[in-house]
């Protein structure tokens, strides 16, 4: 069949060559044709397919490809094997917050009164004119019976699946790791009417903590799992088959999953759990590595995590209106090439819920919990880098006075880490030159909050910023344009975020050569 070109016809694509023959594609609004041509011959056409309007499915697709010989990467046994898994796991959700109360029943109320009890045992607000160590006892008899409710629990089916899963090998317990996330994004899709009205009424509703779903769900669940078994004697028969969970937990570490350092929702830190699985992944790999650890703290939705993803290339969760809860801690190794340039074996990424949540704002320990949140992050970090979401800082005085609070306890333990300023949604590329007045005047605020604070941790020697941070207003500054170019979803991603993301990582490579933990100090 021969066509000829014409004004209807859009215009030609090279798409190989043979011999003396290169062969074209032509689109056009009814067809799409392949053209061979030959030096001083006639265009000759054959007719390839029509636009029918019939739409497929991916699926749809991979069951047409098995019939014309194609490999389907999902028909590998393991992958296959992990779905089934996943498909387990998953099936039976109708209803969460009834799901959460069956299937994973030791974190919900039981776990947070837990929480509220040891956080009164360290501070003892409520202690009032009682005897101290009585009261202490009662405490320490309430954690008690508390655990022994959670070993009240027997082992759910979707956790013993869960944790079945995971103790296979490294590729099959990959394979059901993202098989568990897409069975659960699905289940959320599949939540959300396609009414406009309705949509917003269950976005809002999504917020709800008990409505909420995920992996790092199923791993809580796993650590008061292990945390409550701790409680039996040693030679319990049920304790001892559990103690391989922090292992699990390890290798899941290495494999590049993110570890909960702080629940976010009852605001706890798991602290044997988080501790075992440190001791664990020490074991996993040899010994004396040098640990780099870089922490991002800012307002709600500012973009910490796409800015984590974009510099070091993890996946943390992230969407439109979706936020982090609690810490999260990723492990990335670090290349043979790359060891010299960093002077470290493994770079540690934690990932942090925003300070100023408007969820907590209504709660009269916000403040404390932010102030909680900053310090064990900026404790545990060597580079701290600081996210605002604006040029202009004056918006983010709350949450400076935070920082500052958490940078001067760590000068008490002698440790002064790195501060990296991150101005996000700039659109003018010369923001940098522009904003030194800007830039002078955030340290002054700096330095203001810091004799305040300085006078509250009665540390009044502290009379500026820089004498608790490492930071300097020229090369401490960074200004990043927005992530899309236009308004989503159509919208590009701005070439520009990605390369001023690569600049800070890169100064932070040069500038930071001789920071790191040792892994042993880290992981005790």
């Amino acid at each position: 069949m021969v066509h000829k070109p014409n004004e209807k016809t859009l215009q030609y694509c090279n798409i190989g060559l043979v011999g003396d023959y290169s062969i074209k594609l032509m689109v056009s609004r009814e067809s799409y044709s392949l053209y061979t041509t030959k030096p001083n011959q006639i265009i000759q056409g054959t007719y390839v397919i029509k636009d029918t309007g019939i739409r497929i499915s991916l699926e749809q697709m991979a069951s047409i490809a098995r019939e014309l010989g194609i490999c389907v990467d999902e028909d590998r046994p393991e992958c296959q094997k992990a779905k089934q898994n996943a498909d387990a796991v998953t099936e039976q959700i109708e209803d969460i917050p009834r799901y959460k109360k069956e299937q994973l029943p030791r974190q919900g109320e039981t776990w947070k009164k837990l929480t509220s009890l040891e956080k009164e045992e360290i501070r003892l607000k409520k202690v009032g004119s009682q005897d101290i160590d009585v009261y202490k006892a009662r405490l320490r008899e309430n954690k008690k019976d508390l655990r022994h409710k959670q070993n009240s629990y027997d082992m759910s089916a979707a956790m013993a699946s869960f944790i079945n899963s995971l103790s296979g090998q490294s590729i099959e317990r990959l394979y059901f790791l993202k098989w568990m996330r897409i069975n659960l994004d699905n289940l959320s899709r599949k939540k959300i009417s396609g009414l406009r009205e309705q949509y917003k009424e269950k976005s809002k509703k999504s917020d709800n903590k008990e409505d909420s779903l995920g992996t790092e769900n199923f791993i809580r669940e796993m650590s008061q799992i292990y945390e409550a078994s701790l409680t039996l004697p040693e030679s319990d028969l049920s304790r001892q088959q559990l103690q391989h969970l922090p292992r699990l937990c390890a290798q899941l570490l290495l494999d590049g999953f993110p570890l909960e350092l702080v629940d976010g929702d009852a605001s706890n830190i798991p602290l044997r759990w988080v501790s075992d699985v440190l001791a664990q992944l020490n074991k996993l790999v040899s010994p004396h590595n040098k640990i780099l650890v870089v922490t991002v703290l800012g307002v709600q939705s500012t973009g910490k995590s796409t800015l984590l993803n974009t510099m070091f290339g993890v996946q943390f969760a992230v969407s439109s209106g979706r936020c982090t809860r609690g810490a999260f801690m990723l492990l990335i190794k670090v290349s043979e090439d790359m060891k010299t340039n960093l002077n470290c074996d493994f770079l540690v990424i934690i990932d942090t819920e925003g300070l100023k949540s408007p969820e907590l704002a209504t709660l009269e320990n916000s403040y404390e919990h932010d102030n909680e949140l900053a310090t064990l992050v900026v404790g545990l970090s060597d580079i701290t880098i600081i996210n605002i979401a604006m040029e202009n800082s004056t918006e983010m005085k709350d949450i400076l006075q935070i920082v500052v609070h958490a940078f001067l306890r760590m000068k008490e333990i002698g440790k002064k880490p790195k501060c990296q300023f991150v101005h996000q949604n700039v659109s003018d590329v010369s923001a940098h030159e522009k904003n030194l007045r800007d830039r002078k005047l955030l340290l002054e605020q700096l330095n203001e909050m810091t004799q305040t604070a300085a006078k509250m941790e009665r540390k009044e020697e502290n009379k500026s910023f820089t004498d608790v941070m490492d930071y300097n207003p020229d090369t401490g500054n960074w200004y990043i344009p927005g992530l899309w170019n236009g308004s989503p979803p159509m919208a590009p991603v701005n070439a520009g975020y990605s390369e001023a993301v690569y600049e800070l990582k890169k100064n932070l490579h040069e500038t930071n050569q001789n920071k790191y933990f040792q892994q042993s100090r880290f992981m005790s």
